[in-house]
């Protein structure tokens, strides 16, 4: 199945014990849009959001999503996939959570969560957009050779291109892109959590082609603050992602999202392995 929505690729469903279901289409592989998706496994973006969703909706958290951090065991099939979320401790304030997930005799992913209410304090501020409006730039499709099937529930705008291959220096790896989730839906966490990982490795902007795959082995994004319908009514961010260091077979690469207003919403740092080439 490749036609689910996003709306319906976000949703869970009680299982009658602890967990609850998603199901996991091949609508949101990995694979390049110009091979079939089962060569490829759930988009980490989507699994990291569901690992999210699945943390509130199941322990009835209502206070925002302040860290999630995820470490991805295995890749997971394109079938339905259970997430058990368990409450480490709860406060008026502050509450710790962790998620398994997985399929039978395959964990696929575990997950901490932190979710906290803001309280009155000092205000500090220091990260800025300097981004080109979004309406000045036109939509960016990636290539189908290698941009994978779950981007085409994303709307990408770069500001000065993908970038591919070279065309950025090696000392400075850098990608800045508008993006949201093709429904327009208004940015919400699940959704800023699958955008933190909408794009390709950067570095693949310095390296010459062909690009040096890999695959995520964990991911870390801390939300600044609590997300509603006025954020960005549009559902648009803007992303700026660097790769921090390269070397031994291991990519770290941070990226950071800013509202349409310039207000930061989230750090991200993701660890990449790369596989052995041939």
């Amino acid at each position: 199945m490749t036609d689910q929505t996003l709306s319906q690729a976000l949703t869970l469903t009680p299982d009658g014990n602890d967990g609850l279901i998603a199901t996991l289409s091949g609508g949101f592989s990995n694979a390049p849009l110009s091979m079939p998706p089962e060569k490829g496994a759930p988009f980490g973006g989507l699994m990291a959001a569901l690992a999210g969703v699945a943390a509130r909706q199941g322990l009835g958290i209502e206070t925002p999503l302040r860290s999630l951090t995820v470490q991805y065991l295995a890749a997971a099939r394109f079938e339905a996939a259970t997430f058990v979320p368990t409450l480490l401790r709860g406060g008026r304030n502050i509450a710790y959570a962790s998620v398994a997930a997985g399929q039978p005799d395959r964990p696929a992913l575990q997950a901490l969560a932190t979710f906290g209410r803001d309280v009155p304090g000092p205000t500090l501020s220091p990260l800025k957009a300097d981004a080109v409006p979004v309406d000045r730039i036109e939509p960016t499709p990636l290539n189908p050779m290698f941009g994978p099937w779950f981007t085409r529930h994303i709307e990408h705008r770069f500001e000065n291109g993908p970038r591919l291959f070279g065309l950025n220096p090696p000392e400075d790896p850098v990608l800045r892109v508008w993006m949201r989730t093709t429904d327009a839906a208004p940015l919400d966490e699940a959704r800023l959590l699958f955008l933190l990982d909408g794009v390709y490795p950067t570095y693949w902007t310095a390296l010459p082609a062909p690009p040096a795959i890999s695959a995520s082995v964990d991911l870390r994004a801390d939300l600044f603050g609590d997300l509603t319908p006025e954020t960005s009514p549009e559902g648009w961010a803007f992303f700026e992602f660097r790769t921090m260091d390269l070397d031994g077979g291991w990519a770290v690469e941070d990226g950071i999202a800013f509202a349409p207003d310039g207000r930061p919403l989230a750090l991200v740092r993701q660890r990449r392995k790369l596989m052995p080439t041939r």
